[in-house]
């Protein structure tokens, strides 16, 4: 038997993806989340699936049962690819866990999370990000009112961009609870992203991309690659970020190239992000992630989430007279959930889809939001 790998946050497309790849490399794999994930479970991939408590909710369940099934499966990596990475690096894990947990250390997770924290430290580190402020109390909103177009408002602690207000007038900065926010200045350019995987300060793979169909909140749900020159700024921003961070595991970053071409960081993802589609291929991102082993630079191909590019492209396609651009992006990308032998994680998607639809309904938020409403972190202590 091989070595063993656990996915957590196996209700991520991206986990998906990882699970083929360590399975083509040869590893034994596990993928768990604390939902019944049917997109994954579905799967041809040959793995072992767990439940796990809901580590937001039941932190201290959660932490043991991960140390059962690190001990029982005698797991050699875990791989989270959401929110769920902040829980396992949590100090009450250290010790069962280890060097197995592929992730920064508990205070540089919270320091990339943070979109403040992140700022301060990229511009530290020598690279660009906006001009950056904290809004803790209504005085430090009140000193944005007046030029408030030229600003972006958002929660330090956050996700999908749904609450983030982009050069709002004076008016609506009513709806922000002036504690835990940030103003950052409103940088007008194109905005992509960049993905990384790094090995104790240095940088194995990365992958960057743009997309021109995207979910409300700004979640993107196709994968263009950049052009090589651009590809190369980003890797070298990413490659800093990782030199003098010391960083050890994944991580994506939003950029904005302004307009005379300069990339700005605006936050940072300490997990698994849609990059990792585009390394995905033949085992190399499991060598990558496993062992360090550098990755190629092969050109990626175009991708997509094939139900969501039905169930929210097409009818923005139609709605905004899109439809040849829907149809050449669906004819010359690929779909990350489906293979030719592996078609019934689609279906799966779909209904994980609607299974947290109705957690948001249940509890009054988005199903953006129902999607990590087990998992995220937003600055507690652990236990």
């Amino acid at each position: 038997m091989g070595k063993a790998v656990l996915i957590t946050g196996a209700r991520a497309a991206a986990a998906l993806d990882m699970a083929r790849e360590f399975t083509t490399a040869g590893w034994d794999v596990h993928l768990a989340d604390s939902v019944p994930v049917r997109m994954a479970r579905w799967s041809s991939v040959p793995a072992t699936h767990h439940l796990y408590p809901a580590p937001r909710q039941k932190g201290t369940a959660f932490q043991a049962c991960i140390k059962r099934l690190v001990d029982v499966h005698r797991i050699n990596l875990i791989v989270p690819t959401c929110e769920e990475v902040f829980h396992l690096a949590a100090p009450a894990l250290a010790q069962s866990v280890g060097d197995r947990l592929f992730a920064p250390n508990a205070a540089m997770l919270a320091r990339l999370h943070d979109k403040l924290q992140f700022a301060q430290a990229a511009a530290q580190w020598g690279l660009n990000s906006p001009e950056s402020h904290a809004i803790d109390c209504a005085e430090d909103l009140e000193r944005f009112a007046a030029n408030s177009r030229d600003w972006v408002f958002k929660p330090r602690m956050s996700r999908f961009g749904e609450q983030a207000l982009v050069a709002p007038h004076s008016r609506a900065l009513d709806v922000v609870n002036p504690k835990g926010w940030m103003a950052q200045k409103c940088v007008r350019g194109e905005e992509v992203c960049v993905h990384a995987v790094a090995h104790s300060g240095e940088m194995v793979a990365c992958s960057s991309y743009s997309s021109r169909w995207r979910l409300d909140g700004g979640a993107s749900f196709a994968f263009e690659p950049l052009d090589d020159a651009r590809h190369e700024q980003l890797r070298e921003v990413a490659n800093t970020l990782v030199e003098l961070g010391v960083l050890h595991g994944q991580f994506g970053c939003d950029v904005i190239f302004d307009e005379s071409g300069t990339p700005n960081l605006l936050e940072c993802n300490p997990r698994a992000t849609s990059g990792v589609h585009l390394l995905a291929g033949d085992g190399q991102l499991a060598r990558s992630i496993g062992s360090g082993e550098p990755a190629p630079e092969l050109p990626p191909e175009n991708c997509y989430l094939g139900p969501a590019m039905v169930v929210f492209g097409l009818p923005q396609a139609i709605a905004n007279g899109r439809l040849r651009e829907w149809r050449e992006t669906w004819e010359k990308g690929r779909d990350v959930l489906s293979r030719s032998d592996d078609r019934k994680p689609i279906l799966g998607a779909l209904i994980d889809a609607g299974s947290f639809a109705l957690t948001g309904l249940k509890h009054g938020i988005s199903t953006n939001a129902a999607t990590t409403y087990d998992i995220e972190w937003n600055g507690e202590e652990f236990a």
